[in-house]
């Protein structure tokens, strides 16, 4: 299993590479941050953010399948 570290990095990397190439992506990034728990609930383990990277992940793979001239 992955570091909290590692996750982080892992989420950097992707959000910036959507931001600064498909930058039509970013006003998702409030929906797929509903993956985190909520201020009730503020830990954020290295599940949540699997789970967090494993849904921006989706996104960009489901954007490029839909737009194949990208």
């Amino acid at each position: 299993m992955e570091t909290k570290r590692e996750l982080t990095e892992k989420i950097l990397k992707i959000t910036i590479l959507i931001q600064e190439k498909y930058p039509e992506l970013s006003k998702y990034f409030s929906e797929v941050q509903e993956t985190l728990p909520a201020f009730e609930h503020p830990e954020v383990g290295t599940e949540e953010l699997a789970k967090y990277y494993q849904t921006l992940e989706e996104m960009l793979k489901d954007y490029l399948l839909e737009h194949p001239e990208l």
